[in-house]
């Protein structure tokens, strides 16, 4: 009886059993990489572990440049493998890998070469051998029955991460009725404990696991003696090494995507489309799983350390990632918190009664473009936010002032009362500069329910009212909007598309300039922290924080004079708070808040309309 007692649901008599007494090897992706499927299997045989104790959990054909030598190096050995996804796809001669990229992205496009390359070396043979691939086999091991799949039982090319709530992996464990699942397609290791259910993913050899290193990753399986009844296992994540320079050069002669083979010698990879958070936050992290012992009734792992209780440390040592000033290309001014609506849940919690943030003064705002001027050349956006900026008398005179110098103005409003009274001055500014004058409207949903359930009953029709106004009068329009965590960003472009035109508005909704889709911040758990390392290794991939090229200068109450900091974000947190002048505020930020790591870093959002991101 598996699992100390707990029978586990006999699986369908079609799924494969592999009854294994001693240690199980388990790897994934080789991904037509020859020289690392090679040292898996020399590796295997310094092991002492047989290929009749050897598992493969698909996608052997993939980015690499010897489709067809891996698949014969596999099928001689005589590995038990599970389909992926690509071998599902060759095998129907299907267009693209299926490998569940998002439409658009990175890894889509980059996609579609190897798999026109590996689809033109991968002969009929192996083609057949890939369509009688078993979806699952299922594997008895330390008295625990384990369904081995490639991404996850419910779905082929189902991404599945350590991060994933761990109600979401006990649902996919459930469905197969046995004690765990041995997963892969995420291309990282990982093993989770879940009570008495496991979920474990050995990583791939074909590609670096986004650590920095040029390593593979594979797994032994190790049957214990100690558990109780005797069950149990004990689980190793194992590094493997092989000539990645050889496996990169060949990708090149074979004239596959460069950003591919040059990951096979940093260890970073091309693009983070398909990485939770959690995940990103380990970019560049070098790997050293711990060995699970997985037994019934273990004692649970202790407790974590808050995220963000150390300004100087993340809760895993390392210090918090730092950015400078590289130019300041936009500059904020903070009309004041008052607004004419209390929206829930506002960034700063604006309302018609917080006048936290003073009405900023026309002579401070000249002094700090006086100031920007001499020491920011490269300055070429001047940004307007509140609370609501049309409630301070005089930012249409802060508005023409910026143009006049000949910056791009930017203004945040909800397009309601108290922009409609300056509608005139807007179109005559509009007809004089055109598209430098840009006018983002506040619209939270494209729906009048969605919208009015965080901005207040009867505020959809006067915003809507607004932003026809401000149709056609050369103004450079967008859609500000909120995009909560389980909404398909997909789903929503496509709502406000429809209400675009039914509006008759010429606005395009898929593009990111246009509408631009904000993560929520307040209610929601701790991101993960930022560290030096991580920032490191995704700014090498072209991620981008505001803090670079950002600054925003704000009137505290009780203050006598304006003070500048780090972000729009950011008005009250003392570590963010940068100086009484551009000059102090040229310092280095710290990203320790969650803002920080949940808007900006893991959430790619940006205030500005700067490009570039």
């Amino acid at each position: 009886m598996p699992d100390g007692g707990q029978r586990d649901i006999t699986a369908p008599p079609t799924v494969p059993l592999l009854v294994a007494e001693g240690p199980v090897l388990v790897f994934g992706g080789c991904y037509s990489n020859l020289q690392a499927t090679e040292a898996l299997l020399a590796e295997a045989a310094r092991l002492g572990i047989p290929p009749s104790r050897m598992i493969c959990t698909g996608d052997v054909v993939a980015y690499g440049a010897d489709p067809a030598p891996v698949i014969a190096l596999i099928r001689a050995a005589g590995i038990r493998t599970v389909m992926g996804n690509c071998e599902e796809q060759l095998a129907a001669g299907a267009e693209d890998c299926g490998c569940g990229f998002a439409p658009g992205s990175s890894c889509e496009r980059l996609s579609a070469a190897w798999f026109t390359y590996a689809s033109a070396r991968v002969d009929h043979a192996a083609r057949r051998w890939m369509a009688e691939l078993p979806r699952r086999l299922d594997l008895l091991i330390g008295g625990r029955r384990l369904a081995v799949v490639h991404g996850a039982p419910s779905r082929i090319n189902r991404f599945v991460f350590a991060s994933h709530p761990a109600a979401e992996l006990a649902g996919e464990i459930a469905e197969t009725g046995t004690a765990g699942v041995i997963g892969g397609h995420c291309g990282l290791p990982f093993t989770r404990v879940l009570g008495d259910r496991l979920w474990h993913n050995a990583g791939v050899i074909g590609l670096p696991a986004n650590d920095a290193t040029p390593r593979g990753w594979f797994s032994l399986l190790i049957p214990a003696k100690d558990g109780p009844g005797g069950g149990g296992l004990d689980i190793r994540h194992l590094p493997l090494t092989y000539d990645h320079r050889a496996a990169a050069a060949a990708m090149r002669r074979a004239g596959l995507p460069e950003d591919y083979a040059e990951t096979l010698e940093s260890g970073i990879w091309p693009n983070f489309d398909i990485l939770p958070a959690a995940e990103q936050a380990m970019s560049g992290t070098s790997l050293a799983p711990p060995v699970t012992r997985w037994r019934k009734n273990a004692a649970p792992a202790p407790a974590a350390r808050p995220a963000f209780a150390d300004p100087a440390r993340t809760a895993n040592g390392e210090p918090h990632a730092t950015v400078a000033l590289t130019g300041l290309e936009a500059l904020w001014f903070n009309t004041g918190t008052l607004c004419n609506i209390a929206c829930a849940d506002c960034y700063i919690e604006s309302s018609p009664r917080n006048d936290r943030l003073l009405y900023l003064a026309r002579a401070d705002f000249d002094r700090f473009l006086d100031e920007a001027a001499t020491r920011h050349p490269e300055l070429v956006e001047i940004g307007f936010t509140g609370g609501e900026p049309f409630l301070n008398p005089e930012t249409p005179a802060m508005i023409a002032e910026a143009l006049a110098r000949g910056y791009r103005a930017l203004v945040l409003t909800n397009a309601m009362r108290p922009m409609q009274r300056h509608l005139a001055r807007l179109r005559r500014l509009a007809a004089a500069h055109g598209a430098r004058l840009a006018i983002r409207v506040s619209l939270d949903h494209y729906t009048r329910e969605g919208h009015e359930r965080l901005r207040g009953a009867g505020s959809f029709a006067p915003s809507l009212a607004g932003l026809r106004a401000l149709a056609g009068s050369g103004a450079s329009l967008s859609i500000a909007a909120r995009r909560p965590p389980e909404v398909e960003e997909a789903g929503l472009r496509a709502g406000f598309a429809a209400l675009f035109a039914e509006l008759g508005l010429a606005l395009d909704a898929f593009d990111p300039a246009r509408l631009v889709l904000f993560p929520e911040l307040a209610n929601q758990p701790d991101p993960p922290e930022v560290s030096a390392t991580c920032w490191r290794t995704l700014a090498r991939r072209g991620r981008r924080v505001m803090c670079e090229t950002s600054r925003m200068v704000i009137h505290r109450r009780g203050e006598a004079a304006p003070r500048v900091v780090a972000c729009t974000l950011q008005p009250y947190a003392p570590g963010f708070d940068l100086g009484a002048d551009l000059l102090a505020a040229a310092r280095p930020v710290t990203l320790d808040h969650p803002y920080c790591a949940r808007f900006c870093v893991f959430g790619a959002a940006s205030c500005t309309a700067m490009a570039g991101r």
